[in-house]
């Protein structure tokens, strides 16, 4: 069975923006491979002195309130979700509108219930940093130092293009992300109540989701416009969704089990950072890529073939 790749987002051009990014050289290993574990080792270690204040609040804010055992379970269930994704792409049209993608979603959901009741989003927003170049820099490297997360996705079905590729997708899109503001800080005099604003990590997954969701209905619906192209990008980016929550998760875990410490608190504000901005980067481009489907796009029409 084909397997679901994220790689076709990392061309040759990407990697080299990430490399340059990272300030590494950008012709990879012997076989020309440029892999999570060579950027890791050819990355200067440095200190981030923002970002371990901050993981440090974090930690301190959620100390006791999350439940490392759901977290666990659900993480395990979003790998299993993972795996199913060639099954459903073999599949191609759902059948309705509560499909294969809306149980796809169904521990992502999950999870975000639990972080949403303890307060978790709040904690972020009150926290994190807003997406800046110079900030999402520095999350790219200390999440690409962070070798245990580029493991753990390993462990989830992302093989090394598709790690890269999750890579590049907070590296080299800080325009797109910096749009994204924490609801703190929008700016006075918007034309929307800022109050209702959720917070921009809750955004970030809570979007992602509905998405997802969404798909059984919009593929059924639009079935004679669909192309086997739209169906790839379909699986493609809800693989890259899961894998932003996917990383969300494994470092939510890390802060709510003491047993974990795989994440410095340098590395667990980036991992939280990276998993939102991937989850951002991905439910954009699926918009794009499957919801809205042009002339260009579409199948063509049967009935402007027998009409001409």
């Amino acid at each position: 069975m084909a397997q679901i790749t994220t790689a076709p987002n990392a061309t040759v051009a990407d990697r080299r923006d990430l490399a340059e990014t990272l300030g590494v050289d950008d012709t990879g290993d012997g076989d020309g491979e440029l892999t999570w574990g060579r950027l890791a080792g050819a990355i200067e270690p440095t200190t981030e002195p923002a970002f371990a204040s901050r993981g440090e609040a974090i930690r301190a804010a959620l100390d006791g309130k999350l439940d490392p055992d759901l977290i666990e379970r659900e993480r395990e269930r979003l790998v299993e979700a993972i795996d199913r994704l060639p099954d459903v792409r073999e599949v191609g049209i759902p059948d309705g509108t509560d499909g294969p993608y809306t149980e796809i979603a169904e521990p992502g959901w999950r999870l975000y219930d639990h972080l949403l009741e303890v307060g978790f989003f709040e904690s972020l927003e009150e926290h994190a940093l807003r997406f800046e170049p110079e900030y999402i820099t520095a999350t790219t490297r200390e999440l690409v130092r962070t070798e245990s997360l580029g493991a753990a996705l390993g462990e989830a079905g992302f093989d090394e293009d598709e790690k890269i590729a999750l890579l590049t997708a907070v590296a080299n899109n800080d325009e797109r992300l910096s749009r994204w503001v924490p609801s703190n800080q929008i700016p006075e005099g918007v034309e929307y109540d800022t109050s209702n604003v959720p917070p921009l990590h809750r955004r970030a997954m809570g979007g992602a989701l509905l998405w997802i969701d969404g798909l059984d209905r919009h593929l059924w619906q639009y079935e004679p416009l669909v192309t086997d192209e739209i169906l790839d990008d379909a699986v493609r980016h809800v693989k890259g969704m899961l894998g932003g929550i996917y990383v969300t998760a494994t470092a939510a875990l890390d802060l709510a089990d003491d047993e974990t410490d795989a994440f410095t608190d340098e590395g667990l504000v980036a991992a939280f950072t990276a998993g939102a901005a991937i989850q951002i980067v991905e439910q954009e481009d699926v918009l794009h890529d499957v919801f809205y489907i042009t002339d260009e796009m579409r199948a063509p029409s049967e009935l402007r073939e027998e009409t001409r």
